[in-house]
């Protein structure tokens, strides 16, 4: 007898429900955009189609200060992806590659941790563990404390990929007399590359567009783009904030999408 398939889009009210959620989800959004091309001042009363807010983001009053907070961003999240990619690379290596160990199931759920427990949570964790060990906040806690969030996020793309590669290719290698490293460096490691720069690029995303763990650990003196925003819109929303976000919104979709698309690029050579 043939089972059939559980279909839930055949459940009554599924489809109105799905409307109602991506309305919530995505018309804020929507609103932010079309207001930031907006030639008014107010962020309630359209006037005309002007770039006027884009340009007040490159070469206004604020400029400077947004135009350093960004390049703090840009950098914290090229550190901190750089290192938890390296990091997580070794552990799908260790988790997916060493047989079975002693420790195996707490280690996986070690590496998945920041996933599950809420973000502010980290946050006071963190704030409090910098100040035990008397690490003065600022640049290099937040590079510290983005490293440990974005593990698994880079993780997890990469052992995805890495799960999905025969390890037939492995012992071929050896066969012929290649190293456990020369094996790595010229057959693994060629394998996971679409992998490790998708976890790379999301890994990226997700330190650029950090507030709360940031918040926490940044110390006085240094912001980046997420707090910078947060400290202008307290004293009044404005149609810059707006333009802002929309600019941050487009790069977040251009790297989740391109993360995206690199990893079914390398599923494909597979």
């Amino acid at each position: 007898m043939a089972t059939k398939t559980l279909d839930l889009r055949r459940f009554p009210g599924f489809l109105p429900l799905t409307f109602l959620c991506l309305f919530l989800l995505y018309t804020p959004l929507i609103i932010v955009m079309i207001y930031s091309f907006n030639d008014s001042a107010s962020i309630t009363r359209w006037d005309s189609l002007s770039l006027r807010w884009y340009q007040e983001v490159f070469f206004g009053v604020e400029a400077p200060k947004f135009r350093t907070a960004t390049y703090n961003s840009v950098t914290i999240a090229l550190l901190a992806a750089t290192s938890a990619t390296i990091i997580a690379t070794m552990a799908a290596t260790a988790m997916l590659r060493s047989g079975k160990f002693r420790g195996k199931s707490a280690s996986f759920a070690l590496i998945n941790l920041p996933l599950m427990v809420p973000e502010i949570v980290t946050a006071v964790a963190t704030l409090i563990f910098f100040s035990a060990i008397g690490f003065t906040a600022g640049y290099l806690t937040i590079v510290l404390a983005h490293i440990v969030f974005c593990i698994p996020f880079a993780y997890l793309p990469i052992a995805a990929r890495m799960q999905g590669i025969e390890e037939t290719f492995e012992q071929a290698a050896q066969d012929l007399y290649a190293t456990r490293f020369q094996t790595f460096r010229l057959i693994l490691l060629p394998l996971m590359t679409p992998g490790i720069m998708s976890g790379f690029l999301l890994a990226f995303i997700i330190s650029l567009d950090d507030f709360i763990i940031t918040n926490f650990v940044k110390g006085a003196g240094i912001e980046t783009l997420p707090t910078a925003i947060y400290g202008a819109v307290r004293q009044g929303i404005k149609p810059n904030i707006m333009a802002i976000s929309t600019l941050l919104l487009v790069v977040s979709v251009v790297f989740v999408t391109l993360s995206y698309f690199v990893g079914r690029m390398g599923d494909k050579k597979q």
